[in-house]
């Protein structure tokens, strides 16, 4: 049977050297700073290319950040929801900051360019960031109908908890040094679970 509308596998291809060479071109000049035929050279695509997948160099930017938010916030989720034990947060948190220094571009452009553009920031709150807090949040209640988080606001809890992950990845720019050692982001996981878990005051 005849599958209609599906894409070739060149298009998919082309849609996706676009895409890769966005997340490089935008991570190193900024998305301002980047020229659709750059974007073209880079992914080894004619100019006119660019505008059979997208409908702007704007489109592609969107695409790129939102699809990259969900790739990162499902990942938390998801080992979020795997977690051993309600306390193993210094573990989850880890293995993402690892994941973010592999993937670094990508996380400059999402982090980044969220911030300049106010159109891509509203798609990703709406599209992403309050469909994952609602995850979490569900995530957070259980703990709590467990007794293993004391009772407050779980919505509030999955705000704070997303909101330290989104500090992480701000880590290689701010809390940590770009070529952090394996040991001190270790660290920095460990405290950042410490401060979620416990807070800060002496406890009497």
């Amino acid at each position: 049977m005849q599958v209609f509308n599906r894409p070739s596998q060149s298009e998919d291809s082309s849609r996706d050297r676009i895409k890769k060479a966005a997340i490089k071109l935008f991570a190193a000049k900024g998305f301002d700073g980047t020229t659709t035929r750059e974007l073209a050279e880079a992914a080894g695509v004619a100019e006119g290319t660019l505008f059979r997948h997208f409908d702007n160099k704007k489109a592609i930017l969107i695409e790129v950040a939102t699809q990259g938010w969900i790739d990162i916030l499902t990942d938390l989720l998801t080992e979020l929801s795997e977690m051993g034990s309600y306390k193993a947060v210094a573990q989850v948190m880890r293995r993402r900051m690892w994941d973010f220094k592999k993937n670094a571009d990508l996380m400059r452009v999402c982090f980044m360019e969220a911030q300049f553009h106010p159109d891509l920031r509203d798609r990703i709150q709406s599209e992403v960031i309050d469909k994952m807090t609602h995850v979490a949040e569900g995530f957070f209640q259980t703990a709590m109908d467990k007794g293993i988080y004391r009772p407050m606001n779980p919505k509030l809890v999955a705000q704070v908890f997303l909101g330290m992950f989104v500090v992480a990845g701000f880590s290689h720019n701010t809390l940590m040094e770009p070529d952090a050692s394996p040991q001190v982001m270790k660290e920095m996981a460990e405290g950042l679970a410490e401060i979620f878990l416990n807070g800060v005051l002496v406890r009497s």
